[in-house]
């Protein structure tokens, strides 16, 4: 607050685009289980201005502090940020929109109304919510009022262009900042798709005040300036083209192996989802995989970045023929496969349609591998009738997993919260809650590896002796233990003097478990050396 009871004016509109958003044309959209941290610092590498996390379900939000920790994951360099929510709840969403500023930097919150799917419609959010415009109003004007940030919104168009216009024109007056509109019907998806209509965006945009992001049919770098000349809104959303060529809005289409191995190692600098990395990997990779079915195989049962780097090392190689033979005979890799690029270069892929004849090969591999798929499912799934599909695929890839619940560990709960407490933990708390209540009573606990009362100790050592710690020659440890623990006295023997580094662990712990046996009782033996050096 700039004075005490008033809050700072959040810069809005164009104001918000143009400062907030460092006036963002490339945008990459929200997308679920693929927008990770991982991913957008590939696509701003590649130009991307405006980046939107996945798409967060406000509900488990909400109430799941572990949800929260891996959906929001981000660094320095990850700026402008929007991070998107699904939601029904005025309430919840707005607890989840403050829990998230709260705990990530960001430049903005979105409400998915744009969602077709039928998870959506189970779940009553997304692009099912298009018709409840008062439900909406509410969410997004409590959002608007209370949140330190601004609130967007990103739609699908309704069935005329009218009554888009009218459904627009409501959300900005409800306090929507930014409107993304994606040019296609809830209907319009899977098989379904067709081509996105920039008619009505540009309706829209001509009818609001406030800044509008195209989204729908970008999948080349041209798209994104026709779309803005065609429309008139002020950046360009794409999703699946973003998917399959991150380098998109550079206008370069790179070797597949090459953008693949590049994002192995965001990957790895930044670890997700395994199955996220899987899913990248096969929308990079798709026209290759479907004439190189052995290294889709290896992509299929990766279980780590790994082996998906040698799927793509191994594609490089196979490759490596084609590409000669290509300089003599190109239609074989474009015409007769029916692309505009040959399939080792980072190309879109274009959905067939419903009319569309398939391919006689892909059809055929496609109902070999559904065929295999259901002979395994089948025998792992032999007397086990109550298992959905979804669950006998898992057990295809690890077929020690139990989903009986029976027989799975049933976890106490902790005495302060819902979370499974640790099972050794003396205070019967989970970690979170052992360490708040160490922090607040200073104690230790072994079993979350909480030192809080050792600290505590060692630094009211220091404080005693001047900042250095007590010094003193040819002194044994000579603490009781068991046989078979190691000593735990290290506060006030081993912490206390400068033990020989080679007889203890990290921690300070004894390295031998080995203790001398002294009056019928075990001892620890370690000897302690003179101190030489100053704590600062």
């Amino acid at each position: 607050m700039d004075d005490e009871g008033i809050k700072p004016k959040k810069k809005s509109g164009f104001q918000f685009w143009r400062e907030a958003l460092k006036s963002a044309k490339y945008v990459v959209a929200p997308m679920v289980d693929q927008s990770e941290l991982a991913w957008r610092m590939l696509s701003r590498r590649y130009g991307a201005d405006l980046c939107y996390t996945p798409m967060l379900h406000s509900c488990v939000f909400a109430k799941d502090a572990n949800y929260r920790k891996e959906s929001l994951q981000t660094c320095a360099t990850d700026r402008p940020l929007i991070i998107q929510f699904c939601a029904n709840d005025p309430q919840i969403l707005l607890k989840a929109a403050q829990l998230a500023i709260d705990e990530c930097e960001c430049d903005g919150i979105d409400l998915n109304l744009g969602c077709p799917q039928v998870i959506a419609k189970r779940g009553h959010y997304g692009a099912f919510l298009q018709d409840e415009w008062e439900l909406l109003e509410k969410m997004v004007k409590l959002c608007h009022e209370n949140l330190k940030v601004n609130i967007t919104c990103k739609i699908r168009i309704l069935d005329t262009v009218e009554r888009t216009v009218q459904y627009a024109k409501m959300l900005e007056a409800a306090g929507c900042q930014l409107l993304t509109v994606h040019g296609r019907t809830r209907e319009q998806k899977g098989k379904n798709t067709g081509l996105a209509d920039w008619s009505y965006i540009k309706a829209v945009r001509e009818a609001l005040s406030i800044p509008v992001f195209a989204n729908g049919n970008i999948q080349y770098l041209p798209d994104v300036a026709r779309c803005m000349e065609e429309t008139g809104v002020q950046g360009v959303m794409t999703a699946e083209g973003n998917l399959h060529n991150p380098a998109l809005f550079h206008g370069k289409q790179p070797l597949i192996w090459d953008i693949a191995l590049e994002y192995l190692d965001f990957a790895d600098k930044y670890p997700c989802n395994l199955s996220f990395v899987r899913g990248h990997m096969f929308k990079m990779l798709h026209h290759a995989l479907n004439i190189h079915r052995d290294v889709r195989e290896i992509v299929a049962n990766g279980k780590s970045t790994k082996d998906f780097r040698d799927a793509a090392l191994m594609l490089k190689e196979v490759c490596q023929e084609p590409m000669k033979k290509y300089e003599t005979e190109p239609e074989l890799y474009t015409t007769k496969l029916k692309l505009p690029l040959p399939y080792w270069i980072c190309q879109p892929y274009v959905r067939p349609s419903v009319d569309e004849e398939q391919n006689p090969d892909q059809k055929g591999f496609r109902l070999e591998l559904n065929r295999k798929r259901a002979e395994d499912m089948q025998k792992i799934g032999r007397g086990d009738t109550g298992l959905s599909n979804n669950k006998l695929k898992k057990m295809l890839r690890n077929p020690h997993k139990n989903f009986n619940r029976d027989l799975k560990c049933v976890f106490e709960k902790c005495q302060s919260c819902p979370n499974p407490r640790g099972m050794k933990c003396e205070q019967r708390l989970c970690k979170n809650c052992c360490r708040q209540k160490a922090n607040d009573e200073i104690f230790d606990c072994k079993a979350h590896s909480i030192k809080r009362k050792t600290i505590a100790d060692r630094d009211q050592l220091k404080q005693e002796n001047n900042g250095a710690l007590p010094t003193v020659e040819n002194v044994h440890c000579r603490s009781e233990i068991s046989p078979t623990d190691a000593c735990t006295e290290f506060t006030v023997k081993h912490l206390k003097y400068e033990t020989k580094s080679d007889e203890v662990t990290e921690s300070g712990q004894c390295s031998n478990k080995i203790a001398k046996f002294d009056n019928g009782k075990n001892i620890c033996d370690v000897k302690m050396r003179q101190s030489e050096d100053k704590v600062s």
